[in-house]
């Protein structure tokens, strides 16, 4: 696959996170989100939008002392009415904030790898406003579409995250779950032959590379699907993913890694 660009990302945000807040006003203030059942919409919005504006101030200021993040979180507007302005103003701060002159400046970097604070914070927001935007959909029974390169992107970057030098602090349950004795697993994009990802768990961690290799498990499907149900959006008997090889592999894998908000 190649590298989703900045200005592809960025384009990302802003059009994913409008998708995100008309699901939300069609829902309603008080509609649960089957993806996420402990949160409603209101919580939902209140998220992706506090998240956008503390990111944005972020990287606005050049924190790079994780004690001198912002303390203070945006308020969601109490009229849902402002719902589709509010998060369109907190995406296009956060972009701005991300402009190319700012993509290698210092900023704090949680995953503590290789990547620039903002190139780290682009992606993971790119990700909070396409995952949440399909929490969102599902919220309002509307069908939510992704597209290729982005799901790809999205699925290297929660790769990246869980072997990130930070993770084992961060989620050290996690971090212990992925070691293992050699397991490996293999993700497969079924609309592009260049996708693919494979995964071995090792004494020491989890590593990945992409490609592909003789598996343990091999989970194939779209790469939208892909993402959903690493992301635990989708579950592994969805119609659209096949699953061969070790089954219980493969759902230990999801049990131990997925980010789950609410």
């Amino acid at each position: 696959m190649s590298e989703l660009n900045t200005e592809r990302a960025r384009h990302g945000i802003v059009e994913h996170t409008r998708r995100l807040a008309d699901s939300a006003v069609l829902a309603g203030p008080d509609a649960t989100v089957p993806t996420a059942p402990k949160w409603t919409v209101t919580d939902l919005v209140e998220h992706v939008g506090q998240t956008q504006h503390w990111v944005a101030e972020t990287i606005e200021r050049r924190v790079t002392d994780p004690t001198r993040l912002p303390m203070e979180m945006a308020v969601l507007p109490v009229d849902p009415g402002e719902w589709q302005a509010w998060p369109a103003d907190s995406a296009q701060r956060v972009v701005n904030a991300c402009s190319d002159d700012a993509l290698d400046a210092p900023v704090f970097n949680p995953a503590g790898d290789e990547r620039s604070g903002t190139r780290f914070w682009v992606t993971s927001l790119l990700n909070e406003a396409v995952v949440h935007g399909v929490d969102a959909a599902g919220a309002a029974n509307r069908p939510a579409d992704i597209d290729a390169d982005i799901a790809a992107a999205l699925i290297e970057n929660h790769f990246r995250m869980l072997t990130s030098p930070t993770w084992a602090m961060q989620r050290s349950e996690s971090a212990a779950a992925l070691r293992g004795t050699g397991q490996t697993l293999q993700w497969l994009a079924t609309d592009d032959a260049d996708d693919a990802w494979f995964l071995e768990r090792r004494p020491g961690g989890a590593t990945w590379q992409r490609g592909t290799r003789s598996a343990d498990v091999t989970v194939s499907g779209p790469t939208w699907s892909l993402l959903l149900a690493l992301t635990r959006r989708l579950p592994l008997d969805a119609t659209d993913i096949r699953v061969d090889g070790d089954v219980d592999l493969a759902r230990h894998w999801l049990d131990n890694t997925a980010h789950v908000s609410g």
